[in-house]
This record gives structure tokens, sequence and C-alpha cells, in this order.
């Protein structure tokens, strides 16, 4: 079992650890919020992002003190922030943050100890409906889920999970089926919890009895997955796309294959009801020439390579149901900007204030001439033989409605 316990609230402030704060920030599965960590000099303060409006404003929440490296903050549905500070190497502390005139208030939600030190509790990604956060405590043999916001008083944990386990990713829109990628035996295999069910785990994928497989996003409203798997190619991992609940093989495409550099999607299109082929799907590419942009669909055999915004909070961003991707960035002259480009599948556009962004298409990426080009391949015919496993044969399949 991981050996985490609840403790009272307490607004004690001290805290250290060996992280570094990062660049990037979190989305409220609406898109209405983001938080971040923002740098003061050589400090860092949390700052939220009001993204729904005419135009993005941030909101500085100081405290008494520069936040220790380490520590995480996610935005919460009401506009509030939650903020995860280490406390001593043990102690997780959670409070809620907003604004109170000039200063910041703090309304303390408790504390988990973990004194294995073996033990490692992260913040999971925002949860539909904004109105509770969870964290994930990975010990050596159990990984817990906990409610950390929302709960009817304190920190809770809800499920515990054989194996240790990473990733985190939403399955439907009421924050009930929870996607984990779960190492045990030597393999990873993502797997689903049931918060609804005390935490009932059931499979997802299970490409390849010799296969790690893992769960990177999905969309609710099409069924959208996707998954990395080096079930096509041992010992290389592969970028593919699968459908919740879908009987069909999961596909990897050949044109999300580029030589010397990582792929990760950040974000999917939602609003595409039954039709996860049409959802637009952005892409962080990262190698030798830097980080770009990347847009996909499944339907389309190509990807459209573009310049990311100057102070791109790297690998954040999200579709609008019109299709419409938004980058938040930040410079000196633009301390709190949202970048647009328009998917539109013969070209892209860029709007708004900051570096334009270039239309490239096709493996173009931008950076120097050596850059990765490459041409409209069809899908490799290779991975047919492999398949997630079918939600309909699976305990999860009877709770998944669209």
């Amino acid at each position: 079992m991981t050996a985490c316990a609840i403790e009272p609230p307490s607004t004690d402030r001290s805290g250290e650890d060996d992280g570094v704060p990062g660049t990037g920030c979190a989305i409220t599965a609406d898109g209405a919020y983001a938080a971040r960590l923002a740098p003061d000099g050589d400090s860092w303060f949390p700052e939220r992002w009001t993204l729904d409006g005419p135009e993005p404003y941030a909101v500085p929440l100081p405290g008494h003190q520069p936040e220790e490296p380490g520590t995480e903050v996610q935005p919460m549905g009401d506009g509030r922030v939650l903020i995860h500070r280490l406390v001593e190497g043990r102690r997780h502390t959670f409070c809620l943050l907003y604004p109170t005139g000039p200063g910041t208030g703090e309304l303390p939600l408790g504390a988990v100890a973990c004194p294995d030190p073996g033990t490692r509790l992260t913040l999971l990604p925002p949860a539909p409906g904004g109105a509770r956060a969870y964290a994930l405590a990975v010990g050596p043999r159990a990984t817990a889920v906990w409610l950390v916001a929302g709960g009817a008083a304190g920190p809770e944990r809800l499920a515990e999970v054989p194996g240790r386990c990473s990733g985190g990713v939403w399955l439907d829109g009421d924050g009930r089926l929870l996607a984990l990628d779960r190492e045990l035996d030597g393999r990873t295999k993502t797997v689903v919890v049931d918060l609804g069910r005390g935490g009932e785990v059931s499979p997802l994928l299970q490409i390849a009895d010799g296969s790690d497989d893992r769960l990177l996003l999905a969309d609710p409203d099409s069924g959208l997955l996707l998954i990395s798997s080096d079930a096509p190619s041992p010992g290389q991992e592969r970028l593919g796309w699968g459908v919740l609940g879908s009987t069909l093989p999961v596909r990897f495409p050949e044109c999300l294959r580029v030589p010397d550099c990582s792929v990760t999607p950040f974000a999917i299109q939602p609003g595409q009801v039954l039709l996860p082929e049409n959802c637009a799907v952005a892409l962080r590419f990262a190698g030798p020439s830097g980080d770009w942009v990347g847009t996909w669909r499944p339907a389309e055999r190509r990807v459209c390579h573009l310049a990311a915004p100057q102070g791109w909070l790297t690998g954040c961003g999200l579709w609008t149901r019109d299709g419409v991707l938004r980058l938040p960035y930040a410079t000196g002259e633009v301390p709190c900007g949202v970048a647009e480009m328009a998917a539109a599948w013969t070209g892209m556009e860029a709007a708004g204030p900051g570096d334009p962004v270039r239309d490239r298409t096709a493996g173009e990426a931008p950076g120097a001439s050596e850059a990765p080009r490459r041409t409209p391949a069809p899908d490799s015919p290779e991975p047919v033989t492999v398949r997630p496993v079918p939600l309909r044969e699976a305990p999860l399949g009877r709770l998944v409605t669209k």
C-alpha cells in the first residue's frame, strides 16, 4: 500500500523539493481558466489566467513568500487556483488561492503525509466540471488516487491500484472514469479506475502481450484516443490512435513519425460527437531544431507543421469546438497572450499578437533546412494485427455513454 495519511489543514509554508518550476500551465477542461507559476526574477509566484473573455488577462496570486521549486498549481472552475506544496519533504499541503483586493486569500484544504521516501504525489490533470481536483500518490508497489479539493472534509483517498501508475486521462465528462498507465510485472498497460464504483479497475489497452501501451489523450465527445505503444516496432514507441469501445485495430500513421523528434499530443478538438476521424489534434514536436506545433486529424494522412508563438507555454493549448487552436504565451511585451490558429486543412493561419505562425505542411518543420521532410504516406499496414481491448467486452464498456 502507499504509505500516505491525511493531516488536518495547516498554513505552514516552509518546504523543499528537488524539482524546478516549469514554464507550462494547466487549463481547465472547459478552457475558461489557466494557472501557472510565473517568474519574478529568481523567484516564482502563482498566476491565474482568464481565457474566456474578450481578451485574456492574468491575475497574480503571490503569497507571503516566493514558492518553492516543485510547487504545483491548477485552476478550478470557479476561478480559484489550487496550490500543492511539499513541506519538509514528506507533507503535501493543499490550499485554494483567490484575489482579495491587493492581496491573496488562502483557504487551507488539509494535507497528505507520505513518510515513505519512495512515494511521489502529484496533481492529476484538471477534471471535467472544475469543481474537484485529484492527485496521484505513486508508491513502490501501489498507487493511490486522492481527492484533494472539492470533497466534504479535506483530502480523501478514493482508490488503491496495485502497481506503479503514471499519466492520467479523463474518459468522460463527469470526472468519474480515470485512465492510468500502470506498470506491473515489467509491462505498462492502461487501466481505467471507476471513481463512482469505489475505485473498480478494468483494462483499457492490451495491444499485444509483450508491448508497453499508454494512453496519452482522450476526447469524451468522439471517443478518440491517442496512444503510445511499441507493439508495431518493439523497442520503439509509436504514436497511434483508436476509438473508445471500438473493435477496430489501433492505427499508427506514418505521418506521425518524424526522425530524431519526440511527438506528444496535447489537445483534441471537442464537440465532434461520434466523428473521431474529424477531430483536430494538436501535437508538440521536440527535436534538435527546437519545439514547434503540428496539427493533424485521423482523416488526413499528413501533418501541418507550424512555428510556435514566441513565449509559448510549451505543451499547453486547447481547441475550440469551431476548430480554432488557442496557444497561451507570455513575453516581455505581452505577459498574457493567446495565439489563435484556425484549422483550415488546406493551410493554417495564425491570429493575434506576437510572432506570426507560418503555414507549414506535410512535414515541413520550422528551423534549419536539415529539418525532417516527409511526403504524405498511407497508414502503415504492419499494425493491423494489433488492437485495443474492445470495451464492450470489459467491465468499463457498460459505463460509457455517448
